[in-house]
């Protein structure tokens, strides 16, 4: 038999092991919300105890804890907030909608901790009149929320930009490349790869500026509303000086919310945000599928780029090379996507003075996040960073494509053009050939008229000295 202890709560007596830090309403949790495997995100329990932390050093300063129990209470949070408890905080996602268990499964770790620091002649510090004084799950737990959301959002970023300079570099080092274009999956006008990632990185760009213009309002704390944001139990400063201390230690500008209700009643702030997390997902999702593309082959595809070699592709076909990388991140970006829907759906079920699915909401923000930040890493690191252009191919491709028809037009018109591409079609010829059999066209003219270089930007005579068309990360195009 595993040895338990009796712990007792307003409910009355539970049997919980001997050994772990939660008391009876974390025990409770575990019993009757045994559903899924997901269980609630350290980051929450850790910013929920730097909140604790905060909050024991202004009841002190308040002169509503005694000195030594607000202190005790202070450092023992401060080892959870520092992960130094991991372990004791098993609870699921799929709780009460409030977080009230895990916020009290925190309320209690901290309680037994500082307790034991105190020494056997102090009265138990108790979970709920001393750790939770002056504030409520349902401030806390938003609050919680929203500063571990903004503590995230810095890896996310370094990420991003992270992946927004491989792609970079990856076009310096194809500068000059001229390659067929696409649309439709079918051949277009010529571009270089420089434009086409120049596109990526503009893509992701936006993507980054959204996250930006999102966080301001996520810098907004719930904190000191306590039960439906009338702020009842609570001294008229707490608030905004746990907010204060806050923003010192977690060194982001957290303000008190200017609407408490609003913050405990709905998360619009946290909608935005993770809004900014989907954009963040649909643009590298295309940008691996056309690597994907690029990448096909290697003989039966398009094979213009060479993606690395990680790890074997296959179990059966010797040999055999998948875009691995790609693959991660365009699963993790339809997971984020799906994640959004549901966020949005919850975000809407405010009932009254509560939103009753904020685990949900901190899940699915805390996931979505913590993918895109390892993922984009990943893929800079071991696709993009690699990325190979096969140089032959690309112009063979050129070559053989028959849109290139599209400098005649304005030379011979759309209709003469059409013929000429019909017939090359039709007669298995290359483009040149066919122009020369449809006639119209001679051969000193297709070779004025269809030049690469000259197809990459707008065709209207250019003033004397006024430069280039556009430059982008230094590369110059004509």
């Amino acid at each position: 038999m595993t040895p338990t202890r009796t712990e007792t709560d307003s409910m009355g007596p539970i049997e919980v092991l001997a050994d772990a830090l939660w008391g009876a309403q974390t025990e409770r949790s575990l019993r009757y919300f045994a559903i899924g495997q997901q269980r609630m995100p350290l980051t929450i329990s850790q910013s929920l105890a730097e909140i604790k932390r905060a909050a024991a050093e202004v009841n002190r300063d308040l002169e509503l804890l005694a000195p030594d129990r607000a202190d005790a209470i202070a450092a023992a949070a401060a080892r959870v907030a520092a992960g130094e408890f991991a372990a004791q905080f098993p609870l699921s996602v799929w709780q009460t909608g409030s977080g009230t268990q895990s916020h009290m499964n925190v309320n209690e770790v901290i309680a037994r901790l500082a307790s034991a620091a105190l020494g056997d002649g102090a009265p138990p510090v108790n979970p709920n009149d001393e750790v939770n004084r002056g504030h409520s799950s349902n401030d806390v737990f938003p609050t919680a929320m929203h500063t571990a959301a903004v503590r995230a959002s810095g890896p996310l970023l370094d990420s991003l930009a992270q992946l927004r300079g491989a792609i970079r570099d990856r076009a310096t080092a194809f500068a000059g490349i001229v390659k067929i274009g696409r649309t439709h999956l079918q051949d277009a006008t010529p571009v270089t790869f420089v434009q086409e990632f120049s596109g990526y990185d503009a893509q992701l760009g936006l993507a980054e500026t959204a996250l930006r213009e999102a966080l301001p309002g996520v810098h907004a704390l719930a904190i000191g509303g306590t039960a439906v944001g009338t702020r009842l139990n609570t001294h008229r400063a707490f608030g905004a000086r746990v907010g204060e201390v806050l923003a010192l230690r977690l060194d982001a500008p957290f303000v008190l919310a200017d609407n408490l209700f609003a913050a405990m009643a709905g998360h619009e702030q946290l909608v935005r945000l993770h809004g900014a997390l989907r954009m963040l997902a649909v643009a590298p999702n295309k940008i691996a599928h056309d690597i994907r593309l690029m990448g096909s082959g290697p003989r039966a595809g398009l094979g213009e780029l060479r993606l690395a070699a990680n790890e074997p592709g296959s179990s059966i076909m010797p040999g055999k090379v998948n875009p691995t990388q790609v693959e991660a991140l365009t699963m993790v970006c339809a997971q984020v996507i799906g994640h959004d829907v549901a966020l949005g759906i919850a975000a809407g079920q405010g009932h009254f003075e509560l939103n009753a699915f904020k685990p949900l909401l901190a899940f699915n923000l805390r996931d979505s996040t913590e993918m895109l930040t390892d993922v984009m890493r990943s893929f800079a690191n071991h696709c993009v960073a690699s990325l190979e252009a096969d140089t032959a191919r690309v112009q063979d491709l050129l070559e053989r494509s028959l849109m290139l028809v599209t400098a005649l037009t304005p030379h011979i018109g759309y209709d003469r053009a059409t013929r000429i591409t019909r017939h090359a079609q039709a007669h298995g010829l290359g483009l040149r050939e066919a122009a020369l059999a449809v006639g119209g066209v001679s051969a000193a003219e297709f070779g004025a008229w269809v030049v690469h270089s000259r197809m990459l930007g707008p065709t209207e005579p250019q003033a004397a000295g006024a430069g280039v068309s556009w430059v982008f990360i230094g590369v110059r195009c004509a």
